[in-house]
């Protein structure tokens, strides 16, 4: 016997699976457009003017730069406009790691005629104006220097990992607001659930007094909603005492503390860690393509005024075409991670099982057998997953499993597939 339920995350089930700073992203984007077609226009145009070709050159230069934010914006603009559009299975949530894959082979294409010409001048070496030259390189940086302001802010290298929660006497956690306190001879104890970094394990302390609390006589056991029991032993770190073994997901338990004259029983409740972000890749990869794109031409910019001025203060003429060389290197390097973290995505290939772990945990903390298990990103901070349970309950339907994984944080979409074995 089988039951299969798609859980409906939202209450209209839609499939927008966007990033959270979707829309402030494509405002930045489209400004820096703004800027860079401006100065486009003013270097072609002032050029011709003044009839100097290195300042037509890097306007042409700078034509392309405007190209690649341009295909960043209208990833941003057709996401947004078509997130709704039934014709997306999943949504336009990976239009942005389509447009960063894109900027990322333009990336590594400049890289290489960057490299090509650096090479060519450094066999061949060509006569520098020198008070050209520099100054355009200078407003180049500079140039770059506000199109990386105007795109900051936004996440654009880690994974959303971080565990900068509420400090508090046993460290930040996002279950700082369900601390239990606990009256006992030895004063008012402090039980809370840590995971600031850590595999999550309990921590006690007794507040006001540092070590008036023996490890040995206290133990905590879980009590789950389907009956299932674990007990916790405990053992001295610094000024509390901490469980010396983890706590599976998810954190919904009865918390049965025994204490040397009795028990007491607390509850704690999952909550949807909306200040965690622990196992979501938000990360806006069109975004990050279009930051790194600034970036890149910010670290040629400075690369040549360098070699440059060193060109001009020693005599140095190879120098302008190293430079080159090596900020054709660099940019070959970011784009090479960009290429791979895209492209991982755009295939569904899981860079981070953290997900998967926390689902499996679940499913076994519930007492049964997961048979198949498919999670994957479906954009910037949301992951869908297929799932196939064998469970002995015959009253465990789909419905239970969407109670217990609608908790965790950037899981949107979920199919559950129930399957009831006879007990023999």
């Amino acid at each position: 016997m089988s039951e299969f339920y798609e859980a409906p995350f939202m209450a209209e089930h839609d499939h927008v699976f966007l990033g959270e700073g979707h829309d402030k992203n494509e405002r930045k984007t489209w400004a820096v457009i703004v800027l860079c077609t401006a100065m486009m226009l003013a270097e072609i145009v002032g050029g011709h003017v003044f009839g100097s070709l290195a300042l037509v050159a890097d306007g042409m230069h700078m034509s392309t730069h405007a190209g690649a934010m341009l295909i960043a914006a209208l990833a941003y603009t057709y996401a947004r406009k078509h997130a709704n559009d039934p014709r997306f299975v999943f949504g336009t949530g990976k239009l942005g790691d389509l447009a960063g894959f894109t900027s990322a082979i333009i990336l590594a294409m400049i890289a290489m005629l960057i490299g090509y010409e650096a090479i060519d001048r450094l066999l061949s070496p060509l006569p520098i104006r020198f008070g050209e030259a520099i100054p355009i390189a200078v407003l180049g940086l500079l140039v770059n220097i506000a199109s990386a302001w105007l795109l900051s802010g936004a996440d654009h290298h880690g994974h959303s990992h971080g565990h900068s929660h509420g400090s508090g006497q046993h460290g930040g956690h996002g279950h700082d607001e369900e601390v239990q306190h606990i009256a006992s001879p030895a004063g008012m104890l402090a039980l809370s659930i840590f995971e600031d970094g850590v595999p999550p394990v309990f921590r006690i302390k007794a507040e006001g007094s540092a070590d008036g609390l023996p490890a040995q006589e206290v133990t905590v056991t879980t009590v789950r909603p389907d009956g299932k029991r674990q007990v916790f032993a405990f053992a001295r770190v610094a000024d509390f005492l901490q469980s010396t073994s983890d706590i599976p997901e998810p954190h919904a338990f009865k918390a049965v503390v025994a204490l040397a004259d009795g028990e007491r029983t607390v509850s704690f409740a999952e909550h949807d860690h909306a200040d965690d972000g622990h196992g979501v890749d938000t990360r806006d990869h069109n975004m990050r393509a279009a930051y790194i794109h600034v970036i890149a031409d910010a670290a040629v910019s400075v690369l040549a005024i360098i070699g440059l001025l060193l060109a001009k203060t020693f005599g140095w003429l190879w120098m302008d075409p190293l430079a080159g060389i090596v900020g054709a290197l660099v940019i070959a390097n970011w784009s090479y991670g960009l290429i791979r973290d895209t492209g991982a995505n755009l295939m569904d290939i899981s860079s981070d099982d953290t997900m998967a772990g926390k689902v499996k945990a679940a499913v076994d903390t519930a007492g049964d057998q997961l048979i198949d298990l498919h999670v994957w990103r479906l954009g910037p901070g949301h992951f869908g997953a297929v799932v196939s349970v064998l469970t002995r309950e015959a009253s465990r339907g789909p419905d239970f499993y969407h109670q217990v994984l609608r908790r965790f944080k950037g899981l949107s979409h979920i199919t559950v597939e129930v399957h009831t074995r006879q007990a023999a």
